[in-house]
C-alpha cells in the first residue's frame, strides 16, 4: 500500500473515506468526537500536500435518507475541531455534487452527505463506486474500522484509482499497531478478553492461541468456559451451545503451551441491576440463585499479576458489567494494571467498543499505547484475515 508521507497533491481532489460514525444523543449532539479527531492528520496532511479534501463516510445504519443521521453535525464539528470552514454538501453523488466540486480551489474542504442514504454503499454496488470516484483525483482511505467490509466506499471505489490510491494516516498507524502485536510481539504477549459471549470471539481465541504466551478470561464469556469444566455458576450468562467451542480452546491452548487464565471468583447479585446487594463466591461454586457480574478479587490479583510481567498486551472486552458501578472493579484494576504496564515499558493496545468506553469512563486512555478505532475490522485482523478494504489498496 501507498502512503501519503512524500506524495504531493497540488491542485487535486482528494476523496477521504474516514470513519465518522460517531455516537448522536437524541438532539443530535454528538457525544464523543474520537473519531473525528482520529481522522484530522491525514486531513492536515492532503491539505499540506496541496490537495482539496472531500471526505466521505457513513453514520449509522439508515434505511433511507433519514435526517436524525445527517453528518450536518459532524461538519460543524470538523470545521471547529480543525479551525477552518468545512462545505457541507447534502448529498454524495447528485449532480449538483458533481457541479460543486468540479468548481472547488485550494484551501477548500468538503464534507459529503452519509453515503448510507444510498443502499448501493452497503451492497458494494460499483455503479455507485464509480460515481463516487467521479468526484476525485486521487482516492484514500483512512477508515480502519470499516475495511472489513466490501463496501462501494471502502472497496469499490479504490479500483477506478489504478495508482492514485493511498492509505491514510490513521489506516497506517492502525495496521503498525496491530502488526507490533500480532506478527512481532515482545514477549511475554497477553490477550486480555472480555465481553458477554464466546460466541463471537471464538475464530480469534483460536487465532491468538497461535501467537499468545498467555490468554487471560474475563467478562460473561468466562461463565461459559466455567460451565464447560463443570462447574456451578448459578444464573449467569452461558452460551450452552458454545461448550464444546470452549473445550476446544481450554485444549489448543494446552496444546500450544500457552497459559489460559479464567477467573477463580466471581462478584454475584440476584438480579442484573446495579444497586443491588452482592456477593462473592468461588467461580465454579455461584449460588443457583446468583449471577455472576464481574471477577471477584483473587481473580483481580491473579489477572494483574500476569499483566504487569506481559511485554505486549492486546485488551478486548471489559471483565465485567463495569457501566454499574457495584460491578466495575474488575475491569477498572485490569485496566489500571495495563497502563501500569505500559509505564514500565509494555506494548498495550485497546480495541472494541466496549474496552475503549471502559478506558474513557475510568479517564485511563493515556496511560496505553494505542487505542485502535476498528472493532470487527481489528478481530478479523488478529484472525488472519485479508481485509477488503485494505486488499482494495495494495
Amino acid at each position: 500500500m501507498q502512503n501519503l508521507k512524500t506524495q504531493s497533491l497540488k491542485n487535486t481532489r482528494v476523496l477521504i473515506r474516514v470513519d465518522f460514525n460517531v455516537p448522536l444523543n437524541e438532539s443530535q449532539e454528538i457525544t464523543d468526537i474520537s473519531r473525528i479527531s482520529a481522522a484530522v492528520p491525514t486531513i492536515k496532511k492532503v491539505i499540506v500536500n496541496g490537495g482539496i479534501p472531500i471526505i466521505i463516510s457513513h453514520l449509522g445504519r439508515p434505511k433511507c435518507k433519514d435526517s436524525t443521521l445527517s453528518l450536518y453535525p459532524v461538519a460543524k464539528k470538523l470545521a471547529k475541531i480543525m479551525n477552518k470552514n468545512v462545505i457541507f454538501l447534502d448529498d454524495c453523488i447528485s449532480k449538483k455534487v458533481k457541479s460543486k466540486l468540479s468548481s472547488s480551489t485550494y484551501g477548500e474542504i468538503y464534507l459529503l452527505e452519509n453515503l448510507r442514504f444510498y443502499k448501493e454503499e452497503t451492497n458494494g454496488d460499483l455503479s455507485f463506486a464509480k460515481e463516487l470516484a467521479s468526484l476525485a483525483d486521487v482516492y484514500i482511505n483512512d477508515a480502519f474500522g470499516t475495511s472489513h467490509r466490501a463496501h462501494a466506499s471502502t472497496y469499490g471505489v479504490a479500483q477506478f484509482f489504478k495508482g492514485n490510491k493511498y492509505c491514510g494516516l490513521l489506516l497506517e498507524k492502525e495496521i503498525s499497531s496491530l502488526n507490533s502485536v500480532f506478527k512481532n510481539p515482545s514477549r511475554p504477549f497477553t490477550a486480555v478478553i472480555g465481553g458477554a459471549k464466546i460466541s463471537s470471539k471464538i475464530d480469534v481465541l483460536l487465532s491468538l492461541l497461535n501467537s499468545v504466551d498467555k490468554l487471560i478470561i474475563g467478562g460473561g464469556m468466562a461463565y461459559t468456559f466455567i460451565a464447560a469444566k463443570k462447574g456451578k455458576i448459578g444464573r449467569s450468562l452461558v452460551e450452552n451451545n458454545k461448550i464444546k467451542a470452549a473445550l476446544e480452546i481450554i485444549k489448543k491452548a494446552k496444546e500450544n503451551n500457552v497459559n489460559l487464565i479464567l477467573p477463580i471468583d466471581s462478584v454475584n447479585s440476584i438480579s442484573f441491576k446495579d444497586q443491588l446487594a452482592s456477593s462473592v463466591s468461588e467461580i465454579n461454586k455461584i449460588p443457583a440463585n446468583e449471577m455472576g457480574l464481574d471477577i471477584g478479587p483473587k481473580s483481580i490479583d491473579l489477572f494483574n499479576k500476569e499483566i504487569l510481567s506481559s511485554k505486549t498486551i492486546l485488551w478486548n472486552g471489559p471483565m465485567g458489567v463495569f457501566e454499574f458501578n457495584n460491578f466495575s472493579k474488575g475491569t477498572l484494576s485490569v485496566g489500571k494494571s495495563i497502563c501500569e504496564s505500559t509505564y514500565k515499558g509494555a506494548f498495550s493496545l485497546v480495541g472494541g467498543g466496549d474496552s475503549i468506553a471502559a478506558i474513557k469512563k475510568f479517564n485511563l486512555t493515556d496511560g496505553v499505547s494505542y487505542i485502535s478505532t476498528g472493532g470487527g475490522a481489528m478481530l478479523e485482523y488478529l484472525e488472519g484475515k485479508e481485509l477488503p478494504a485494505l486488499k482494495a489498496l495494495s
